[in-house]
């Protein structure tokens, strides 16, 4: 029997949206910024596996050296 695996997973360093979501008009990227901005890291999008079953995969990075821009959180 195969693990079920939810449809948005993540922790301080990254995680994965299933791709169904973003195809069901879900704001992907939305999403993953208001993930790592928890962890006060922005977001880098690192890969999308386009199928059916695939997933969206992002990193949780610290905000660059030097940087002024803080993360911040959206609100819908």
């Amino acid at each position: 029997m195969a693990d079920w695996v939810p449809p948005f997973k993540g922790n301080d360093t990254g995680g994965i949206i299933a791709y169904s979501l973003y195809t069901s008009g879900a704001d992907a990227k939305g999403m993953a910024v208001d993930h790592c901005a928890r962890y006060g890291k922005v977001v880098k999008l690192t890969g999308a596996q386009a199928t059916y079953g695939g997933y969206i995969s992002f990193a949780c990075i610290w905000v660059p050296e030097g940087s002024y821009g803080r993360p911040l959180r959206t609100r819908y």
